[in-house]
């Protein structure tokens, strides 16, 4: 069901609870105390004392009003609160709405609390598309609705997607494994050349640690884990995912790509920009043998980040690859962005400076929608980003 269909306002929410509450529901009154302090925190100003003390020894005051404050930039004033369901509300503003969690002590104060993607509102699929088209650098997206286009912008430009390439390693895993070449629990052990920097769990894993294939790919899918796709792509071989995107050659792992893109490597990243596909393979040799970089070696500012070190597909392609899974149960483990009256959902999204993707499969009933949206350049906004996202899947119908 549409976030805006089912809005209410704060008195509307606050009357039902407040009934419910005098025929002795104890869960309404928490209900209303916990939608009232909410609100709160957006009509008046963040103070120190409305926060649980084990609350604020993990986030200060002042980090929350300035989370309070962006959102306010970006969507406007607030309105009112639903609840979408015991333990998640819905904050509307004058420009979108902020799906949200908190908890309260015995004492009224909070101690939990946490701001979900925000969704933006949009009249219109066109209003959607200009809103996407006015963002800086190079924007792709792509809609499809039962394989039929609904909405497209430069959905055959190939772009960066940083982590969104995984989709395409899913794909080929699952080629293997129907084709009895591999078993969803196959156990392989953890290598330590498989290991790669965050995000992630593996890389902090003991070597020889026993995995099954399904667990890496839920890993990769759900959590991102960069070791994990690293030893599917070993798993697999190199040559097999280039054969399915010979764009990408050599296809990098993840950890080839941090390597690339670690300032101590610009020799090695300067030979693979300009030497043919043998002379890119022989500078992965020797980047290999220069060890993992750290976290701190790698470029923040999204200019300095070489464009070398990642991995382009188009909008149109991302979708192509997310329909060979999107029906894998482990594509659901991670929703990604807040979507909401869907029977099923398949995400899995990427970002790194100056990059970010999400890509959503999407059913409904019979009917079955594919959104992609990628985002290159230096100004990439992750909350705008998001924001516009969620109003986008708001709109389907």
């Amino acid at each position: 069901m549409k976030a805006k269909g089912f809005f209410l306002g704060l008195l509307a929410l606050l009357g039902g609870f407040g009934g419910a509450e005098g025929l002795g529901d104890p869960m309404a009154g928490r209900l209303e105390r916990e939608a009232e302090v909410l609100l709160r925190l957006f009509t008046e100003e963040v103070r120190e004392e409305a926060f649980a003390p084990g609350f604020l020894a993990q986030v200060p005051a002042a980090q929350v009003a300035a989370i309070v404050a962006r959102l306010k930039a970006n969507l406007g004033e607030p309105k009112g609160v639903q609840l979408l369901d015991p333990e998640r509300y819905l904050l509307e503003l004058e420009r979108g709405y902020v799906p949200a969690r908190i908890s309260l002590d015995r004492e009224g104060r909070i101690a939990g609390l946490f701001f979900e993607p925000p969704v933006a509102k949009l009249g219109s699929l066109e209003e959607a598309l200009e809103a996407f088209r006015g963002l800086s650098g190079r924007v792709g997206l792509w809609v499809e609705r039962d394989g039929r286009p609904v909405l497209a912008l430069e959905e055959d430009t190939p772009l960066a997607v940083a982590s969104a390439f995984k989709l395409l390693v899913l794909a080929a895993l699952r080629e293997e494994v129907e084709a009895g070449r591999r078993a969803w629990d196959e156990v392989v052990r953890l290598e330590e050349a498989w290991k790669s920097l965050p995000s992630g769990l593996l890389q902090g894993w003991p070597e020889g640690s026993p995995l099954t294939l399904h667990t890496l790919a839920a890993l990769m899918i759900s959590l991102s884990d960069n070791t994990a796709t690293d030893a599917l792509i070993a798993l697999l071989g190199r040559e097999r995912l280039e054969a399915l995107s010979p764009r990408n050659r050599p296809f990098l792992t993840t950890r080839e790509a941090f390597g690339l893109a670690a300032r101590g490597n610009r020799d090695l990243l300067a030979a693979f920009r300009d030497g043919d596909l043998e002379a890119k393979r022989q500078a992965l040799e020797a980047l290999r043998a220069r060890g993992l970089p750290q976290v701190v070696d790698l470029p923040l500012d999204p200019g300095d980040w070489p464009a070398e070190a990642d991995w382009r597909f188009t909008p149109r392609e991302l979708c192509r690859w997310m329909g060979k899974v999107a029906d894998l149960p482990l594509m659901g483990i991670n929703p990604g962005v807040a979507a909401f009256g869907w029977d099923r959902v398949a995400y899995k999204g990427g970002s790194r400076p100056g990059v970010l993707s999400l890509v959503h499969s999407l059913s409904r009933g019979k009917s079955r929608y594919c959104v992609a949206f990628v985002w290159n350049g230096e100004e990439v906004d992750e909350l705008k980003a998001l924001t516009l996202y969620g109003g986008l899947l708001d709109l389907l119908p």
